[in-house]
């Protein structure tokens, strides 16, 4: 039996396998709310993972994240809820007693101990014997891409290798649950890439159930079956990553996905479509309803710089409605060429907006800027009063 067969056996001894989250959750938080003094920093949040799913907890400093990951593993304790394993209640157990292993962002290895010690620690404080342990921390060499650096120590290791030990023991102790503390941070933009594919696909081929803390939108919508998305303590949305990228549920969501363009509009429903009345900044236009639900007539349009499309003043008639995609108007302030395609700010109106096009245009060019109805995000404005008098 190799290396990968050997754990992949573990883990299916242990029941890990790969059903998504519409079947019942084997990891639990129910109802959680974590406080700091006065501060509660997750708020009667409630979130189920599905045996051998990987989702990532995705969210801005201060949102909650870590803090909800160190909670399930143990560390911290709710104040009120529960957190639950495969239906066994685990809120007042210790970390060691969950079935769980957590990679920091630090790695936190031991700089004294080789490779081989590191990775097999934990099985040491397990009571395993030496021949269990070499055997073990053999296999997780080989899976990892180890082989031969059993004797090093941290420091004569490379960032993605010193990645990999942290990884391989977590691993080693066959964890019902892999809990990963942002650890891909401390990598350079080059070997990032690499790694977390490479921690994707082991996930894939374990089949165990992860749980993934980042800041980095691609790097949870490349590695995740779901994303959490958090905000303030409190779940903001959960979905795939197609879910969450092309139907944002909330403008918060829309923006942290991307879509940081943001202009007011007045719109009023009619029928199946949704009429646009023309603004300072906007031609007149009408677009499909498509089941968005707004409550008030000022909203807010939210679309990211590459979804827009960037034209002469005069490429639209200026009295003519425009069908399915709103038209704006205004001066671009500046041109950058970041690689593939040039990027371009453009003032609309008050406010500054961001643009890619596959040419440059002018330093004060007056534009055009067509925005598609598939890629136009709209959420009821939060201050209408505001709004109301951004449109005048």
């Amino acid at each position: 039996m190799n290396a990968y067969s050997s754990i992949a056996a573990d883990q299916r001894s242990m029941g890990a396998g790969t059903a998504g989250p519409e079947a019942a959750p084997f990891l639990e938080v129910d109802r959680a709310s974590v406080q700091y003094g006065s501060t509660k920093v997750l708020s009667d949040l409630s979130l189920g993972v599905g045996r051998g799913e990987f989702v990532a907890l995705l969210g801005s400093s201060g949102c909650g994240k870590t803090t909800l990951l160190r909670t399930i593993a143990g560390f911290m304790m709710p104040t009120s809820g529960s957190i639950r394993v495969g239906g066994r209640d685990v809120t007042r157990q210790p970390p060691d007693k969950r079935g769980m292993a957590l990679v920091f962002q630090s790695y936190a290895l031991w700089p004294h101990m080789t490779v081989a010690r590191n990775i097999g620690y934990g099985l040491k404080l397990r009571g395993k014997s030496r021949q269990e342990i070499a055997a073990r921390v053999a296999e997780i060499q080989a899976l990892l891409g180890l082989d031969g650096l059993g004797e090093r120590k941290p420091a004569a290791l490379s960032g993605g290798q010193r990645q990999r030990v942290a990884l391989g023991r977590a691993l080693a102790i066959s964890p019902d649950i892999l809990l990963l503390d942002e650890p891909l941070s401390n990598l350079d933009a080059r070997i990032r890439l690499t790694v977390r594919h490479e921690i994707s696909a082991l996930q894939k081929r374990l089949g165990i159930t992860a749980i993934h803390v980042t800041h980095d939108r691609e790097e949870a919508m490349v590695m995740a079956d779901r994303i959490v998305i958090l905000n303030a303590g409190r779940i903001a949305q959960v979905g795939t990553p197609q879910e969450v990228y092309n139907q944002p549920s909330s403008s918060f969501v829309a923006a942290f996905m991307g879509a940081e363009n943001v202009v007011p509009l007045l719109v009023e429903a009619n029928g199946d479509r949704l009429r646009i009345a023309a603004g300072p900044v906007n031609r007149a236009a009408s677009v499909p309803a498509e089941g968005r639900r707004l409550g008030g007539r000022v909203v807010e349009a939210r679309f990211r710089s590459e979804a827009a499309e960037l034209h002469a003043a005069d490429h639209f008639p200026k009295d003519r409605a425009t069908e399915d995609a709103l038209v704006l108007d205004g001066v671009v302030v500046q041109a950058s060429y970041p690689g593939g395609v040039w990027r371009h700010v453009v003032k609309i109106g008050e406010a500054s907006i961001v643009v890619d096009a596959s040419h440059a245009f002018a330093s004060g060019e007056a534009v055009s800027v067509k925005v598609p109805a598939g890629a136009l995000f709209l959420f009821d404005a939060i201050d209408c009063k505001k709004g109301e008098e951004e449109l005048r």
